[in-house]
């Protein structure tokens, strides 16, 4: 349960560091705060986006569902079960480099879109059970 409501605290701070990323980026907020003045090279270079999407908007839609997950985790009916742990787990064991050059891109990709559609189905999911109470 520790590790759980860790994993959600951590979920919501770094979600929140993306975001900022992401509005800086988009011309929301005007100054970065970024202590050696590398991040506007990092973020407007070739590695700031992948695909065509903005890896801080990656981020922030990467982090809400592990926010979401750990919280629907940490909620008393499921405080036993294994699935957000095999959830979380799948996504942090397939995200390295390695990993996606094991697995070839496209499995990869096919497995995160999976991970990501079970993260929003068990929020659904959670929602439904909620509203029937």
């Amino acid at each position: 349960m520790i590790r759980r409501m860790a994993i959600a605290l951590l979920s919501l701070v770094t979600g929140l560091v993306a975001l900022y990323l992401h509005l800086y980026k988009t011309g929301v907020v005007g100054n970065l705060s970024c202590g050696t003045g590398g991040c506007e090279i990092a973020m407007f270079s070739q590695y700031g986006w992948f695909l065509g999407v903005d890896v801080a908007l990656i981020g922030v839609i990467g982090y809400t569902l592990l926010l979401l997950t750990s919280l629907a985790s940490i909620q008393p009916r499921w405080q036993d079960a294994r699935w957000p742990v095999g959830l979380l787990l799948a996504l942090a064991i397939t995200s390295t480099n390695g990993m996606v050059r094991r697995m070839g891109f496209d499995n990869w990709q096919r497995l995160h879109r999976a991970v990501y559609a079970a993260g929003i189905l068990a929020v659904l999911h959670f929602w439904w059970l909620v509203k029937l109470d």
